[in-house]
């Protein structure tokens, strides 16, 4: 094929990004991508597991005088994000992503990069394609489903994996290393509903232009969720109009920051129907004040169409519905004053949708702490009797606790430093990472989460610097050198 990306170095690892961003591969459709991997160690006559859920591990022998020395796990998620601006004409189940480079910076056209987790898999098919590279044993873990719940890291069997150091590159600083990360879960609300028929005007409003990001790492950046500004918007209308609810529709990811949400509204009173498109109006000029200094792109558009039959849904569904979004934890809710305000608990309303004969609210809680996020379990239960809905918790998957002693974060921080001649940053992270489950599944592994620069994951703006990948992989290779010679 034509590459796209040139002269950058190494060639081979910006053409193993090429080649995998051609193969779909959203959460749940990572079958073509396993394969993928699978083929591409056979063709090397290297070790190759596959599971049922996908998941693939390649292990690599030692170079040259490193045979025995102690195995080193690099690992990363396969499956990406898919997220496209409106209007964009992309089937994330059939087309590969159409990259684009302009300065230096990689993304794609309307689409999320994928580089969330893309990058680690080009990485780990460079260490295992490079016969000349200096390295102890390799085992190459890359897993599936990361994105909706750790599914493809949990049903994975971690006695295939013999190596009690880990490389985790699904962070996204350069310069920095994760150490420690929350966990997570996914919590689903639902509410029967039976439709009526209804006549009149209908009022649709809809929010769009937001930052949006993603719903651990970018959830201290305080950016607006377009499902809670619709909540607020209907809660206004119905409280101040005689209209019935029609449609509410918001976000496609949990665990991303809802950047467009809809509703709709009918009014057989055509009054009626002028009163609150007037009010309407007023409120998002209100939103634009709050938040345009912050959300720059964003907009509120009200349309008014008359002579419509719809089936709506009658007022108090509609009523316990508002109540439960206005009043459901979003956002950060607890912090560690001590730890320069380091987010502790958060949650994320990312996708809220009315159906024909329910309602559908699902949240990504997040917390660092075992017992906080409990209790955030205990508030959504207690949310879901008060408005009638039923609960269901998924994906559930643990926290990643901080080790006093880590001999490959130390190895890290001196090569950093040797290369680069500044100091590595370690932070702890407000988001899953894969290191928890196998921290908890292998005894006394020793695990870093590292990786290059990736700007806006989760979102159609997502970009990668070229240049802070070319830098990644000078201090991986150099990390793996240092361990071959140990």
């Amino acid at each position: 094929m034509e590459y796209k990306i040139t002269g950058c170095k190494p060639e081979k690892l910006f053409h193993f990004f090429e080649d995998i961003s051609a193969i779909p591969r959203g959460s749940g459709n990572e079958k073509g991508l396993s394969d993928y991997l699978v083929k591409f160690a056979q063709d090397r006559n290297l070790w190759v597991y596959q599971d049922d859920s996908n998941n693939v591990i390649i292990k690599k022998d030692g170079s040259e005088g490193a045979k025995d020395k102690a195995p080193v796990m690099l690992q990363g998620h396969i499956d990406m994000v898919c997220d496209k601006r409106a209007g964009v004409e992309h089937d994330f189940e059939k087309d590969g992503l159409d990259l684009i480079v302009k300065d230096g910076v990689l993304s794609a056209n309307g689409t999320t990069l994928g580089a969330d987790n893309g990058v680690a898999v080009a990485l780990m098919m460079t260490v295992l394609d490079d016969e000349e590279l200096e390295h102890p044993p390799v085992e190459c873990v890359f897993t599936t489903e990361e994105e909706i719940g750790l599914n493809g890291a949990q049903a994975l069997d971690k006695s295939q994996i013999t190596a009690r150091t880990m490389i985790n590159m699904d962070s996204e600083e350069e310069g920095v290393a994760t150490v420690s990360c929350a966990g997570g879960l996914r919590v689903q609300l639902t509410r029967k509903i039976k439709r009526v028929q209804a006549e009149g005007v209908l009022v649709q409003v809809k929010a769009e232009g937001l930052l949006g990001g993603h719903s651990g790492t970018d959830i201290d950046k305080e950016r607006q969720n377009a499902n809670l500004l619709m909540a607020r918007m209907a809660d206004y209308l119905l409280k101040n109009t005689d209209g019935l609810l029609v449609n509410f529709a918001g976000g496609t990811k949990d665990n991303a920051i809802t950047r467009e949400c809809e509703l709709s509204l009918i009014y057989a009173d055509p009054a009626e129907a002028e009163k609150a498109e007037k009010l309407a109006c007023d409120l998002a000029e209100v939103f634009a004040e709050e938040i345009t200094p912050f959300e720059p792109d964003f907009s509120c558009e009200i349309a008014v169409t008359e002579g419509q039959s719809v089936s709506a849904i009658p007022a108090e569904d509609t009523k316990a519905f508002v109540g439960l979004m206005r009043l459901a934890p979003n956002g950060i809710y607890r912090r560690n004053i001590k730890m320069d305000g380091f987010v502790v608990v958060s949650s994320n309303m990312g996708v809220v949708r009315t159906e024909e004969d329910h309602i559908m609210v699902a949240v990504s809680p997040r917390s660092s702490v075992a017992s906080l996020q409990e209790d955030t379990k205990s508030r959504f239960a207690l949310l879901a009797e008060t408005f009638g809905f039923e609960i269901e918790y998924s994906g559930e998957y643990p926290g990643w606790s901080y080790a006093e002693k880590s001999e490959i974060r130390d190895l890290f921080v001196e090569s950093y430093r040797d290369l680069f001649g500044t100091e590595l940053r370690l932070e702890a992270l407000h988001a899953g990472l894969e290191c928890g489950l196998f921290s908890e599944a292998i005894p006394g592994l020793d695990a870093i989460a590292v990786g290059p620069t990736l700007n806006n994951v989760h979102t159609p703006d997502e970009n990668a610097p070229l240049d802070s990948l070319e830098r990644f992989y000078e201090l991986l290779k150099e990390v793996l050198s240092r361990l071959a010679r140990a």
